[in-house]
């Protein structure tokens, strides 16, 4: 009988541990849920924000809440959201940047155009490109890899060898510079003037570097890691007439038509090899003008047009395609006519009119945005009023 009562009562307390431990179980899957969806409210897009953070159950009085943000009131939020819920946790998010980075929290991008990353490897996925002379926020670092976040907020993983770290007070001093944009296509940047000089570097459109001094129709420039070389005079533009350029749909279009047949690459965002949203960037970027990275992005800003009627389009507004207005997947520009000249495959023009030979079916136009008259808009920066350029 003894040993009966012992079995019962040993059953009846394994039932109410398992109980216990199925409670604390569903508590602890609502709140990570709940946390998910807090997350999304406060950083509904993450290519340009971080918020990463979960929760860690130790099996003790308290919660570990831990990851990173590199937004303060983000995590200030995500602590009262904890706080009003009675729960006890332990605090371990790290704020983007921190100690690790140090005092060197700016950086410019080194070479022709450089590859951001989604994750620190070279393996990992390419999701965006910096050209020479970019300025970067530096938020964390790993060994052989930084992540940073680009004067349009997006955010990637950059290897170290592209990047010259600096200080606050060293980015102030570049900003200050005598400074000139490559306006080739592309070209090189040789050890001597004249024809005999040895390249040191390739250059691309949008290359940003500083000016020492004139050599006989040449510019002695300065890379951003330090090295010294010459370019013709003719291939630059001042940074200050560069700034104040008045973009047109026919300088755009320009650009854009020195790229015909550019071959098409899923992250890139130059001259060499360009995917959809890229070309559309770096062809307004050739005028002074910032814009958001991706297609679903820059389908947000600038003057919505009624694209459903051709005769509201001009030449310069951005084309968007997609299944819906909010599944975009493509972006060209509109040259005219029903014609857009975009990077799908390499950069070509298609048309918008079915009766014309270019129209592809299975582009399907959900959208139209004017750049030209929203310029200092939300996503449409221009160069000269960006605080990461100008000077302070």
């Amino acid at each position: 009988m003894k040993n009966l009562l012992k079995k019962t009562a040993s059953l009846l307390l394994l039932l109410c541990i398992s109980a216990i431990l199925l409670a604390q179980t569903v508590s602890y899957k609502s709140i990570n849920e709940e946390l998910t969806q807090l997350k999304k409210q406060l950083v509904p897009d993450k290519r340009v924000a971080i918020l990463e953070v979960g929760l860690k159950d130790t099996l003790q009085q308290a919660i570990v809440i831990l990851g990173e943000t590199d937004l303060p009131d983000a995590k200030n939020k995500v602590i009262q959201w904890l706080t009003d819920k009675n729960i006890s946790f332990i605090d371990s998010i790290r704020v983007l940047p921190d100690g690790a980075v140090g005092d060197k929290t700016w950086a410019l991008a080194t070479l022709s155009v450089a590859n951001l990353r989604a994750k620190p490897d070279d393996a990992s996925e390419l999701s965006s490109q910096v050209l020479m002379g970019t300025p970067l926020k530096v938020l964390d670092t790993t060994p052989k890899w930084y992540r940073v976040q680009t004067p349009e907020n997006y955010i990637g993983w950059i290897d170290a060898a592209g990047i010259q770290l600096l200080t606050a007070n060293e980015i102030n001093t570049w900003k200050k510079a005598n400074r000139c944009i490559y306006n080739r296509i592309t070209g090189v940047a040789i050890d001597a003037p004249g024809k005999k000089g040895k390249v040191v570097t390739d250059l691309i459109l949008g290359d940003l570097f500083e000016v020492e001094s004139i050599h006989k129709g040449y510019l002695k420039i300065k890379t951003p890691d330090g090295r010294p070389a010459y370019i013709h005079k003719s291939e630059c533009t001042s940074f200050d007439d560069w700034c104040n350029i008045e973009p047109t749909a026919k300088s755009l279009l320009s650009v854009a038509s020195q790229m015909m047949g550019f071959p098409y690459l899923w992250g890139g965002t130059s001259s060499k090899a360009i995917d959809c949203s890229g070309f559309v960037k770096t062809v307004y970027y050739s005028q002074g003008v910032i814009l958001a990275r991706d297609a679903s992005q820059q389908a947000r800003y600038g003057e919505p047009i009624d694209f459903t009627n051709r005769e509201n389009l001009q030449p310069g507004d951005l084309l968007f395609f997609g299944r819906s207005a909010q599944r975009i997947s493509h972006v060209g520009i509109y040259i005219g006519n029903g014609d857009f000249i975009h990077s799908s495959g390499k950069v070509h023009i298609s048309s918008i009119d079915p009766n014309d030979p270019k129209y592809v079916a299975t582009r399907n136009n959900v959208a139209a945005r004017r750049i030209l008259n929203a310029l200092n808009t939300e996503g449409i920066v221009r160069v000269k009023d960006h605080e990461w350029y100008k000077h302070p």
